[in-house]
């Protein structure tokens, strides 16, 4: 919906807008000093107030409302808007983020800084963050900005954090500049839907299949991993050197709840298995549903599987079912004193201690 005419002052914004604007789950304003935002500028500060609102500025153009929750000027543009702090350093932009945060009296002020990625600011200052390129990009940069601020609304309303958005909003503006940018005709063509997102756990599967294929052995290991300490790496550590890839068995959600009881797990299994696949021993992390593993073990079919010291290789419930294919069940030395039921405690302990402390 357009209320200018392409040059000139812009008309006078009716009903139409107002509802468009009310009814959006996330807004975006890129002016470019033709003051069309300032038309719509009383609606625009009542949006603010309950939509996400990211808002590009341009030195000509008029200031975000209030309440903005991203302020997105490029370097240039913030060294226009706020000349004061002197000089191109990381200390300088935070200085001029922090400075035009309150001067907007926005959530946060992102300048964009090239290849050096992003610095987000708040106002009154405090330590910014650095969110910076995945890659150096090599191309024509024109358009990278829109396409960031574009991005960046988009995961706002998406319901991503602010942190998050800026996040893919840089590597979406580094991936468009490496494509070709604005000159590649191929990227002004709208995407295709995407199809449904493939399993994480076929991964697992597929990895077992093609190591054993090569002749090589697969290891596979489980638990709830809900706090991840020095036993648990221990333990992936061993197991991993025991064959070509480790796969990890993690309990569900539902699973730990009806083993641990009440309140767990303190983690959800999605950055349970996030936090195993980083790790460099674990080559792929898949999550069941049942309370033990024997049907996912039925279909990952590992030659071995591996439990901490706390068990004897008879006692396993799986040992038999590992043995139905030729597959050996294993127990490796544990470090005593580590576990998650232990750390719990003494977290809850901490928190007690300091609630009294506090007076609270």
């Amino acid at each position: 919906m357009r209320i200018d005419r392409g040059g000139g002052a812009p008309g006078e914004p009716d009903e139409a807008v107002r509802e468009v604007l009310a009814s959006a789950r996330a807004v975006l304003v890129a002016d470019y000093g033709r003051h069309t935002a300032g038309a719509v500028r009383a609606h625009l500060r009542a949006v603010a107030r309950h939509t996400p609102l990211v808002w590009d500025p341009h030195p000509k153009g008029d200031p975000p409302v209030p309440g903005a929750r991203l302020v997105t000027p490029n370097a240039a543009e913030a060294l226009a808007l706020c000349p004061g702090a002197g000089g191109s350093s990381l200390g300088a932009y935070a200085e001029r983020g922090a400075e035009l945060a309150a001067r907007w009296r926005a959530a946060g002020v992102a300048v964009t800084l090239g290849d050096r990625g992003v610095l987000l600011t708040r106002p009154g200052g405090g330590t910014p963050m650095l969110i910076p390129a995945p890659f150096r990009a090599e191309g024509d940069p024109c358009g990278a900005g829109d396409c960031f601020a574009a991005t960046t609304v988009a995961a706002l309303a998406d319901g991503l954090l602010p942190e998050e958005a800026l996040q893919r909003a840089v590597a979406e503006a580094a991936a468009f500049v490496s494509a070709g940018g604005a000159g590649n005709p191929e990227l002004w063509r709208p995407r295709a839907a995407p199809g449904p997102a493939q399993d994480p756990a076929a991964d697992a599967f597929e990895l077992a299949e093609a190591v054993r294929a090569r002749g090589g052995t697969v290891v596979a290991t489980g638990g709830c991993f809900d706090l991840v300490h020095a036993g648990h790496v221990g333990l992936l550590e061993s197991a991993r050197r025991i064959g070509d890839c480790l796969v990890v068995c993690l309990n569900s959600d539902a699973s730990v709840a009806r083993r641990k009881g009440p309140g767990r797990p303190l983690n959800p299994a999605v950055d349970r298995a996030r936090v195993l696949a980083a790790l460099g021993s674990v080559d792929a992390v898949v999550v069941f549903e049942e309370d033990t593993p024997e049907a996912v073990l039925a279909r990952l079919r590992p030659d071995v599987w591996v439990k901490g010291g706390d068990y004897s290789a008879q006692d396993l419930p799986e040992a038999a079912l590992l043995r139905t294919w030729g597959g050996q069940a294993v127990v490796l030395p544990y470090l005593d004193g580590r576990s998650t039921t232990l750390l719990a405690r003494r977290a809850a302990k901490a928190a007690t201690v300091a609630l009294r402390a506090s007076g609270s």
